[in-house]
């Protein structure tokens, strides 16, 4: 389970104001707020999108013994079967050069 402590902490990291972070995560500012105040007092679906929101934002979740935490990845592996996986990349067609000949 995410803390209070955690979702601000990686607000933080993101620079994310608690109104961006609702918006990402699709659930209501006041949610977010009582998530971030009073985590026993919130739906769980509430905590889960707030989780998943952060996570595919490059957050990772630290807890162990009684320590907690968060850490931002950098460079993020892609999921798969993310839409970035499956979508094959194409360019568009050079535009001919002043010649008339495609480069």
């Amino acid at each position: 389970m995410i803390t209070s402590r955690q979702v601000r902490a990686a607000r933080a990291l993101l620079g994310w104001t608690q109104e961006m972070l609702a918006d990402k995560a699709l659930v209501a500012l006041t949610a977010l707020k009582r998530l971030e105040s009073d985590p026993l007092k919130v739906r769980e679906e509430t905590r889960h999108q707030v989780h998943r929101t952060l996570r595919a934002a490059g957050i990772a979740f630290v807890s162990r013994d009684d320590e907690e935490g968060v850490i931002r990845r950098r460079n993020r592996p892609a999921r798969a079967g993310s839409p970035k996986d499956s979508a094959p990349k194409s360019h568009p067609p050079k535009p001919p050069s002043r010649t008339g000949r495609a480069q």
